[in-house]
C-alpha cells in the first residue's frame, strides 16, 4: 500500500471555496480502530456546515480538515483488539471527525468517529453502532447512502405515533432524509402528503408518497387544509428552518406527532419535538436488511469520481438537490 492518498480536504473555516483535493498521508489503525479503502462516500449537508465553523466553538476542527462521514468500503487495517471486523470485510457506515467527540457521543454509544471519508482510506473506531458488515445484496453506492438518511428516519419512527392509515404531510420529500422517512411511513400503510417540485412528483410517488403538493406554486399550508379540512395525524419537517414551523403545526389534529430535523430548531413551547440522528445498536443491520428487501430504495442520482468532489458540493450547495450524492474513489489496496 503507499503511504498517501487523495483526499478531499478543508485547509480552514469557510465554504466550498476552500476545498481542495490533495496527497496526504494514508491514516494508519490505532488499538480498537480499522483501516477501511473507501468505496463511495455520500455527501451530507453537516460536513459542509463543519467546515463553515457553524459548530467550531463546541466541535472545532483540525486542518486541514478531510470531509466525509458516510460511506461504503472494504477493511483493510485491523488495530489491535479489534474482534467485530477482520481483513477484507465490506462495510458501511458513518463517523463523525475525532474532534467532533462532544457531538458524536450524545448519538452513537460508543461514538462513531472518523479521520474522513472523502478519501481513499479512511480510519474508524470499530466498537461503535455506525458501522455495519453490507451484505453482496446492497451495491456500494447505495449503501454510502443510507446511514444519515436512514439513522434519521428510524429516531422519526420512533418518536412518532404513526398508526396504519394516518395521514402524515412530509416537508421536503425529495431530499436525502426523505429517500428514507417516506418509503418507511408507505411501509406502514400511512398516507404520505409530500411537498415537491412538480419535476420531482414521480421521484417521491416512488418513493411511496399518495399525494404531492407543489410547494413551489402554491402555500403548502392553504393547500393541505384544503385537501384535508379535518386535519392531519403528523407533520415531519425535513426542509423548511424550524422556527417556521409553529404555524404549520395547526394542521394536525391535537394529539397529532409534530416532527422536525430541520436547523434551527423551534422552540421547546411549540410542541413540536427535533429528533437527531442516532444509532442504537443493532440500528445499521436492521437499515441493510430493510434496503436488502427494498423497503428502502436506492436514491442515488448524481455519481462523482474522488477528482470532483469539490464540484459535488457546490452542486449541493448551488443547486436543486434530489436524492443523494456519491462520490467514488479509484483506490486500490
Amino acid at each position: 500500500m503507499t503511504t498517501t492518498m487523495k483526499a478531499l480536504v478543508a485547509a480552514g473555516y469557510g465554504g466550498v471555496e476552500v476545498l481542495e483535493l490533495l496527497d496526504v498521508p494514508v491514516p494508519q489503525p490505532g488499538p480498537g480502530q480499522i483501516q477501511v479503502r473507501i468505496t463511495a462516500a455520500a455527501l451530507n449537508p453537516v460536513d459542509l456546515r463543519l467546515v463553515s465553523g457553524m459548530f467550531k466553538e463546541w466541535t472545532p476542527l483540525v486542518f486541514p480538515h478531510v470531509l466525509g462521514g458516510d460511506f461504503a468500503g472494504t477493511v483493510t487495517g485491523v488495530g489491535t483488539g479489534v474482534g467485530r471486523f477482520a481483513l477484507g470485510d465490506e462495510i458501511f457506515g458513518f463517523g463523525l471527525p475525532r474532534t467532533a467527540r462532544a457531538m458524536a457521543e450524545p448519538l452513537f454509544s460508543p461514538p462513531s468517529l472518523t479521520t474522513g471519508t472523502m478519501a481513499e482510506y479512511a480510519v474508524f473506531d470499530a466498537d461503535t453502532p455506525g458501522l455495519a458488515v453490507r451484505s453482496a445484496e446492497i451495491p456500494a453506492e447505495h449503501a454510502a447512502s443510507l446511514p444519515t438518511a436512514a439513522l434519521t428516519a428510524l429516531p422519526l419512527m420512533r418518536a412518532g405515533d404513526f398508526p396504519a392509515g394516518a395521514k402524515a404531510l412530509v416537508i421536503g420529500a425529495a431530499g436525502g432524509v426523505g429517500g428514507a422517512v417516506v418509503p418507511l411511513l408507505a411501509a406502514r400503510d400511512i398516507h404520505v402528503i409530500a411537498t415537491a417540485r412538480p419535476q420531482d412528483e414521480q421521484y417521491v410517488r416512488g418513493l411511496g408518497a399518495a399525494e404531492v403538493i407543489d410547494y413551489s406554486s402554491t402555500d403548502t399550508a392553504v393547500e393541505t387544509r384544503r385537501r384535508h379540512p379535518g386535519g392531519l395525524d403528523a407533520l415531519v419537517n425535513l426542509a423548511l428552518p424550524g422556527t417556521s414551523l409553529p404555524a404549520m403545526a395547526r394542521l394536525v389534529r391535537p394529539g397529532g406527532s409534530l416532527l422536525n430535523i430541520a436547523f434551527p430548531s423551534p422552540g421547546a413551547d411549540t410542541g413540536i419535538v427535533t429528533v437527531y440522528m442516532a444509532a442504537r445498536p443493532g440500528d445499521l443491520d436492521e437499515v441493510a436488511a430493510l434496503a436488502a428487501k427494498g423497503v428502502l430504495p436506492d436514491t442515488v442520482t448524481r455519481r462523482y469520481p474522488l477528482e470532483q468532489a469539490a464540484q459535488a458540493y457546490a452542486d449541493l450547495v448551488n443547486e436543486h438537490v434530489v436524492g443523494k450524492l456519491i462520490v467514488t474513489t479509484g483506490s486500490a489496496v
